[in-house]
């Protein structure tokens, strides 16, 4: 065995370590008093050890992406490419998500009483409803918004009201929504390490964007398609510094941007990966203007219809130590968080992480121009962590950051052997626990 892999190894086992530790610890804290709200710590999840529909399908995805994944990546032409790292991300994520079936795992999932279709009928008008959102945050107010409503700007709730005005209504086509949108990151990921470092980056990268553990999570919540946005803005912005179509792309992925803010307040922390691709690119103004005029599209449109961002914000922290993230000891969640991550990136990513560390950070070489995108999305990560506003459940709240670390694993070699892994870790998660999203 030599020195990398067994470094590999020892970062590996060092990260589920922690994972026991978490486990170990979360269900003692939860036994004792209750206060971590979550029945399988670090984890919003039951244990319930079963198969279902989605069973054959995903196993038979996994065995076909680690058998044939890195040579279809190494091989086939690039457009190409996307479409079957596309496709084999919705078979995985799709099957992954019927092993549930259908209605457990799909069609109920975002209509429980904390998520956004349980309040579809309260925006007949949706204008007077934008002015009013602020008032219904807190939990003291009267008909206070359910927690993901309240938690999260009101372009996410908007999203399923108008799927449901198209005639798309109801938890099926909310689910299907959000695995179609939400799996597209994957191409979104690819075209911006492509732009940013070089192609045959990507290419490696591809199978374990497919097989991510993450995956789990992405079908179905909404935090799946919230990464999905703010990847495709992250790749835009990528091609406009690298001098694609300019114009186009820099003020699309600035309207991205904007949108990215309005779904979900923590995404503000993309400006974090923002910066590094303006750092890694070739121009670095005109596009940073350009971005920055299609980003405030989004938020005069809010502002205009009568919803005020930073006092939504403000009421959403008092509404946040109001509910469980009162009762969540910051003390065990700061590190409880990371394992959570170890989870949704899984092994692979962990060892490529590790790898990445070698690389200096003045972004010169393909490799260093990687480590420096990687690194931002897992600074991000911590910061967010460190906030306190994400304690717990962000098995599914840092997909977004999540996705970002996955090519981390093109630094790997023995490639198939670490998709295995992945793929074992997705299989045995979904199996072994019955997850809450």
């Amino acid at each position: 065995m030599n020195r990398a892999l067994l470094r590999d190894l020892s970062a590996v086992a060092a990260a589920a370590l922690l994972v026991v530790a978490a486990v170990l610890v979360g269900t003692a804290v939860q036994r004792r008093d209750g206060t971590l709200h979550v029945s399988w710590p670090p984890l919003l999840a039951q244990w319930d050890p079963h198969v279902g529909p989605g069973t054959p399908a995903a196993l038979a995805v996994a065995v076909v992406v680690v058998a044939y994944g890195p040579a279809a990546a190494a091989r086939l032409r690039w457009r190409p490419l996307l479409l079957t790292a596309w496709a084999a991300t919705l078979a995985w994520t799709w099957s992954l998500a019927l092993v549930d079936g259908w209605h457990r795992g799909i069609a109920e999932q975002l209509t429980t009483r904390n998520e956004y279709l349980q309040v579809i009928d309260r925006f007949p008008d949706i204008h007077a409803a934008l002015r009013d959102f602020t008032g219904h945050i807190l939990i003291d107010a009267p008909d206070n918004w359910p927690a993901h409503v309240a938690g999260h700007p009101p372009a996410a709730t908007l999203t399923f009201v108008l799927l449901d005005r198209i005639g798309l209504g109801g938890g099926g086509w909310a689910g299907a929504w959000c695995i179609t949108v939400g799996t597209t990151a994957v191409v979104a990921v690819l075209i911006a390490v492509r732009a940013l470092a070089d192609e045959s980056l990507a290419r490696r990268a591809a199978p374990f964007l497919v097989l991510a553990p993450a995956a789990v999570w992405v079908g179905t919540s909404a935090d799946g398609y919230f990464a999905a946005v703010a990847a495709w803005a992250v790749a835009l912005l990528a091609l406009a510094v690298t001098g694609r179509r300019l114009v186009p792309t820099a003020v699309a992925s600035g309207l991205l941007f904007g949108l990215t803010v309005y779904l979900s307040y923590g995404l503000t922390l993309f400006a974090l990966i923002a910066a590094a691709v303006l750092l890694l690119g070739r121009r670095r103004l005109r596009p940073l203007l350009l971005a920055l005029a299609g980003f405030l599209v989004v938020p005069a449109l809010f502002t205009v219809a009568g919803f005020d961002w930073w006092e939504a914000y403000r009421l959403l922290v008092t509404r946040y130590y109001q509910g469980a993230g009162g009762d969540r000891p910051y003390g065990y969640w700061v590190w409880a968080n990371l394992a959570c991550t170890v989870l949704i990136v899984g092994p692979a990513t962990v060892a490529g992480l590790r790898r990445c560390a070698r690389h200096p950070a003045r972004p010169f070489g393909p490799e260093s121009r990687l480590a420096l995108l990687t690194g931002a999305a897992l600074l991000a990560l911590l910061v967010a962590d460190l906030s306190g506003m994400s304690k717990a459940e962000t098995e599914r709240i840092w997909l977004p950051f999540a996705v970002w670390l996955l090519p981390a694993c093109a630094f790997l070699t023995g490639r198939r052997g670490w998709l295995a892994a992945q793929a074992a870790l997705a299989l045995l998660l979904n199996h072994l626990l019955l997850t809450g999203w």
